[in-house]
C-alpha cells in the first residue's frame, strides 16, 4: 500500500483545547495506522500549544526518549490546571463572575490588558505557583525551546503556528521549516487581544491567530507537490453550526469569533476542494497536473452532546476535573475516528460534520 503523508491541524479555543490534547494522545497512543506517515502539525492558540508539545515529544522520541510523544502535552495540561486550593477557588469565582456578567447580574467592566498589567504582576508576585499566572513560565517549564534547533532533523515533522501581524494586517504563519520556533511565537498565537498584550517579535507585534487562520492549512500546500500531505485531519473546537441564536453578550462574541475562524478556514479548504474537483474532472493539462495532487480532509469533532454542554466561560475553566473530562472525551473521539480513518470526507465540511459515537 502506498504511503500517505498526513498533516494534523488543531483549532484553538482556550481550555476547550484539552479535547485536542486527548485526541492527539489517542491518535499517538493507539498508533497512527499505516499507510499514514505524520509529516506536519499546525495549530492556533491552545491548538498551537497542543501541536507544539506533541511536536517536541516526537523530536524527543526520535532522539531515543522512552516517554511517549504525548507525555509533554499531558504534563502541560496537568500543570495548567488549578491544582492548589486557592487556585481552585480563584478559578471557580472567575467563572461565576463571567457568567454573572453575561446574565446581567454583575456589571461589566472592560479594560485593556495594558491597563490591568499591574494586576497580573501582582498575581505573579504573590502566587505560590508563578506559572499559574504566567503562560511564558509554564511553556518554558515543559518545552525547553533552546533544545529545539539541536533536536530538529530533515525528517522531523513540520510545525506551523498561526498568528496575526497587527501592524500590517496580514496573516503570519511561524514555520519550523523556515525558522527556529521560540516561546514568543507560541505566545503570539495565544495572545487574545482582550486578555493579553500584543507580543513583540522583531519589528512588529502579533495577536492570536483565532481571527485569521484557525488553524493554518493553506501553508501545508506551498511546498513542492511531492512534499504536500495527501491527507489533513482537522481537530475542530469551534462548532460549524448552532441550533439556537446566541442572545447574551458573551455568546454573541463567542459565536462571532467562531464564525470568523471557521469562515477563514473554510475558504482555505474550499480551494483544496476546487483543486480536487479539477483533478477528478481532468481540467488540468499534463504539465499543470504535475503541480497539484488530491488532498483528503477529515474532521475530528466533539460529540454534539459535549459541544452543546460548553459555554463561553468554560473556555476559561481550569478545573482539573473539567480538563480531564475533555481529554478523556478526546481520546474516545480519536478511537472512533481511527475506526473510519480510511473513508474520505469532503474538504468543505458538511452541515452535520462530526465523529459519531
Amino acid at each position: 500500500m502506498n504511503e500517505r503523508k498526513l498533516a494534523i491541524a488543531c483549532q484553538g479555543g482556550g481550555s476547550h483545547t484539552a479535547f485536542t490534547a486527548g485526541v492527539l494522545k489517542g491518535l499517538l497512543q493507539r498508533g497512527i495506522p499505516k499507510p499514514y506517515r505524520l509529516v506536519a502539525l499546525s495549530g492556533t492558540s491552545g491548538g498551537g500549544i497542543c501541536a507544539t508539545a506533541v511536536w517536541y515529544g516526537l523530536l524527543k522520541v526520535a532522539q531515543g526518549s522512552k516517554e511517549p510523544a504525548y507525555q509533554w502535552l499531558l504534563d502541560f495540561w496537568a500543570d495548567n490546571s488549578a491544582i492548589l486550593l486557592w487556585e481552585r477557588y480563584l478559578n471557580y469565582w472567575s467563572l461565576q463572575l463571567v457568567r454573572g456578567q453575561d446574565a446581567g447580574i454583575v456589571p461589566t467592566f472592560e479594560a485593556s490588558p495594558y491597563a490591568v498589567e499591574w494586576m497580573v504582576g501582582l498575581g505573579k508576585a504573590v502566587a505560590p505557583r508563578q506559572e499559574y499566572f504566567d503562560l511564558k513560565t509554564l511553556l518554558e517549564k515543559h518545552i525547553p525551546f533552546q533544545e529545539l534547533p539541536m533536536l530538529k532533523q530533515a525528517t522531523s515533522p513540520r510545525l506551523l503556528l498561526g498568528a496575526v501581524d497587527i501592524l500590517s494586517g496580514t496573516f503570519q504563519t511561524f514555520d519550523s521549516a523556515r525558522e527556529n520556533i521560540c516561546v514568543d511565537m507560541l505566545l503570539a498565537t495565544t495572545a487574545i487581544p482582550t486578555l493579553f498584550k500584543a507580543v513583540q517579535i522583531g519589528n512588529t507585534a502579533y495577536w492570536d491567530g483565532l481571527f485569521s487562520e484557525n488553524p493554518p492549512v493553506a501553508d501545508f500546500m506551498v511546498d513542492e507537490v511531492e512534499e504536500r500531505p495527501d491527507e489533513i485531519w482537522i481537530v475542530r473546537i469551534n462548532p460549524l453550526a448552532r441550533t439556537t441564536v446566541p442572545k447574551t453578550t458573551e455568546d454573541i462574541l463567542d459565536r462571532r469569533n467562531e464564525l470568523s475562524g471557521n469562515l477563514s478556514l473554510n475558504q482555505e479548504l474550499h480551494f483544496i476542494e476546487v483543486v480536487n474537483q479539477w483533478i477528478e474532472k481532468g481540467y488540468l493539462a499534463d504539465k499543470a497536473a504535475q503541480k497539484f495532487k488530491k488532498v483528503t480532509v477529515q474532521w475530528i469533532d466533539m460529540s454534539p452532546e459535549v459541544a452543546a454542554s460548553l459555554d463561553y466561560a468554560s473556555k476559561l475553566n481550569r478545573s482539573p476535573a473539567f480538563i480531564e473530562e475533555l481529554i478523556t472525551h478526546g481520546e474516545r473521539q480519536a478511537e472512533s475516528f481511527l475506526k473510519t480513518a480510511d473513508s474520505a470526507t469532503p474538504a468543505t465540511p458538511p452541515e452535520a460534520a462530526g465523529v459519531r459515537e
